[in-house]
């Protein structure tokens, strides 16, 4: 079995593609999305829908780039967290008289 370094470098770690959410309202929102997209479909013209995937697209965008700030986030604060453990440099029960 490969070490999760070489799964990283070889691009067989792909968070964004392997995680799906768990959460029991997730599938239902994607099929109602999904049937809401279709309605529009038929509501508008061609033209107009194709300016509404692009908007929808451009949100998709704004999701993406904010997910990778939050994963970007969470790792570092692991990576931290991880370090400080590991190296001691702080206590575990902080003094009354340390902020």
């Amino acid at each position: 079995m490969r070490s999760l370094i070489e799964e990283l470098y070889t691009g067989h770690i792909l968070p964004d593609e392997m995680i799906v959410s768990r959460d029991p309202k997730y599938r239902p929102l994607c099929r109602q999305i999904s049937e809401l997209t279709e309605s529009w479909r038929k509501k508008l013209t061609e033209e107009e829908f194709s300016e509404l995937e692009y908007l929808m697209d451009l949100q998709a965008q704004a999701n993406d780039m904010h997910s990778m700030a939050v994963f970007k986030y969470g790792f570092r604060l692991g990576a931290s967290l991880l370090t400080e453990v590991l190296t001691g440099t702080d206590e575990l029960v902080r003094h009354p008289s340390t902020p």
